[in-house]
């Protein structure tokens, strides 16, 4: 979850690493620091702060920055509180070695101790201090490389890392290893480029090379070699990324939440283009060509995802299963791993996850593959280790996503799942022809029915204006629309540290209706569905307790609009749609109220953007 930036060449590497750090803040914002090598003078600074990037910057004001090699880390907390001697870089006792790292070691405590027997001192609370004291103790004990030293060091770690490592005795070269935590490394002109993640290098190179687990790159200015932690050579794939710096940028926006519920759209239209024919009325698929006939005749679904991920999978539970007829479940990704879940090699497993390195998740595919199921991902980040782990699987095209909370991430797996369920139900002969020409009209009418809604933005930032000072509320709905209230509570949760839950309308009474008085806000989704008579039902019961009820209902609703205190209409749409306009307005309530009580809304406290850790 922390941010990795590195570089290496004939430029100074200071406002390189640091302009890379601004980039991937939303990865972790506890702390930061840098650390800047100059073979030249044969001399290295490091510098580390608690704070953001922006601390850090501003204390290296008037230091020593010279250098063209340089490392750079923004943290996330997982060993030891955020404060100057626990964040990265770290610095080995003799100071030989210099590491940042992503990821847990989960046996430091165990290395730590071996490494106190042997008259090592520890100044910090973190487990990555240890480890660059084991490749340090290795190094001198056994008197051999620095690239040998990081190796056998690595073996003998059990958990996470993404690192990035410096010898000072060998100032030229910046090794950097992967297992479990992603790591970039970008090939330039006679420079190379590191990072958790694209976006501080798209700047710079678009040919990009994703490590594997176990793979150690060796880097020096002039040459780059790959092999695995037990020396063997290793050619990489070189991938040229379609990703342009100002989908990077804020554009105008005060926030990147802002600009991403915005973009949402264009990321639906993005992720449609070429899989659904509005002329020949059809949806093609292409990356589960392969698995299409396994999909057709399935027997059972699973789709694990973690948080915003699983509520898209739980609206993806509602879609096949209505339209194509598939039994599915939904599991939480970090429980599946643990619960010994009884599969079955005919069962379909769908990983989705935005950033397509959630540690949860991918532990649960590789359980899924170990017992002969056929693996598909829906991921938005294209070469990372999601799709690389999977049989088959779907992009998104949402485009980098910045802000913590997810808002584009997720109407755009909502719009693939829709697609495969109205694919598959097609196949299977569960919808008829003119249901399935139908259904492709309507999700091509999306992007416009959210731009309607968008266009009425200024009705949300109203109404939060009235509850931003609230401290609980209670978001309700039914069928595909339960998924959504789940969706729009931790969205508010997320951002403005408001205590929100999501339930089924029907729940209410079974215990959440004890809440509800005169002070207790009722986010209602109430579109005209077959629920519908219910759910006005549900809102007179709310009524009855003095709640204050804010409903999304369907324009031309007259029944509703009488009874709740506030309705914001949204575009009719067929039931199997309504998840992707009725979040809309929910995304902006939340963004608005977080906004007017001045929370961070692109970097919300405790929170990191790629949960790359388990």
């Amino acid at each position: 979850m922390c941010g990795i930036v590195g570089y290496i060449g004939p430029r100074q590497a200071f406002p390189i690493v640091i302009n890379g750090l601004k980039r991937l803040e939303y990865r972790g914002y506890d702390s930061a620091g840098i650390a800047i090598i100059n073979p030249d003078k044969q001399t290295f600074n490091v510098y580390k702060y608690k704070g953001k990037v922006a601390d850090l910057e501003n204390n290296t004001i008037g230091k020593d920055l010279t250098g063209n090699i340089g490392i750079g880390h923004t943290r996330w907390a997982t060993h030891g509180e955020p404060n100057d001697i626990n964040a990265h870089p770290h610095v080995s006792m003799n100071k030989k070695f210099i590491i940042i790292h992503n990821g847990i070691i989960e046996n430091y405590a165990r290395l730590k101790k071996r490494l106190e027997d042997r008259c090592y001192k520890f100044t910090s609370q973190t487990d990555t201090e240890v480890l660059v004291n084991l490749i340090e103790y290795i190094y001198i004990k056994g008197q051999v490389s620095a690239e040998i030293a990081i190796r056998l060091a690595l073996t003998k770690v059990e958990g996470a890392y993404g690192i990035l490592v410096l010898c000072t005795d060998e100032p030229n070269t910046i090794f950097a290893a992967r297992k479990g935590s992603p790591l970039v490394v970008g090939i330039g002109e006679g420079e190379y480029f590191f990072a958790s993640d694209a976006t501080p290098i798209i700047e710079h190179t678009n040919r990009v090379v994703f490590l594997n687990d176990n793979d150690v790159a060796i880097v020096k200015p002039d040459q780059v070699t790959f092999k695995t932690i037990m020396n063997v050579p290793v050619t990489p794939t070189i991938q040229e990324l379609d990703m342009d710096i100002g989908e990077i940028e804020k554009g105008g926006y005060e926030h990147f939440m802002l600009k991403e519920i915005f973009e949402q759209p264009r990321a639906i239209e993005d992720t449609i283009r070429g899989r659904i024919s509005i002329d020949k009325k059809e949806i093609t698929l292409g990356g589960l060509y392969n698995v299409m006939d396994k999909l057709v005749h399935a027997k059972r679904i699973i789709i694990i995802g973690c948080g915003t991920s699983w509520h898209a999978g739980l609206v993806g539970e509602y879609l096949l299963e209505d339209i194509a007829r598939i039994p599915v479940e939904v599991e939480y990704a970090s429980e599946f791993r643990y619960r010994n879940p009884v599969l079955y090699p005919d069962d379909i497993i769908i990983a989705i996850s935005q950033s397509g390195e959630t540690a949860d998740t991918l532990a649960a595919i590789k359980l899924a593959k170990q017992a002969g199921c056929t693996v598909l991902g829906i991921c938005n980040v294209v070469g990372s280790s999601i799709p690389r782990e999977t049989h088959a699987g779907v992009y998104t095209h949402a485009g980098p996503e910045i802000g913590v909370a997810s808002t584009k991430a997720f109407t755009a797996q909502v719009t693939v799942l829709t697609m495969m369920a109205v694919l598959l139900g097609f196949k299977r002969k569960t919808i008829s022809d003119t249901q399935y020409k139908h259904f492709i009209e309507h999700i091509y009418s999306i992007p416009s029915k959210i731009e309607k809604i968008l266009e009425k933005h200024q009705q949300i930032k109203e109404l939060a204006e009235k509850y931003f000072n609230i401290t609980n509320s209670l978001y309700l709905g039914r069928g595909y629309l339960f998924p959504v209230a789940l969706e729009g509570a931790l969205k508010l949760k997320e951002i403005s540290y408001i205590h929100a839950e999501g339930y089924p309308a029907a729940e209410m009474k079974h215990g959440p209706i004890a809440l509800i008085d005169e002070h207790m806000p009722v986010i209602v989704l109430a579109s005209k569905d077959k629920s519908y008579e219910k759910i006005v039902s549900n809102i007179q019961e709310v009524k009855a307790r003095k709640g204050i009820v804010i409903a999304i209902v369907t324009e031309g609703d007259e029944t509703i609009t009488k009874l709740a205190d506030h309705v914001f209409e949204i575009p009719e749409t067929p039931d199997i749609l309504t998840p992707l306009i009725s979040v809309i307005p929910l995304q902006l309530l939340s963004y608005y109220i977080a906004v007017l009580r001045g929370c961070n809304v692109d970097q919300p406290r405790n929170l990191a953007k790629s949960v790359t850790v388990e």
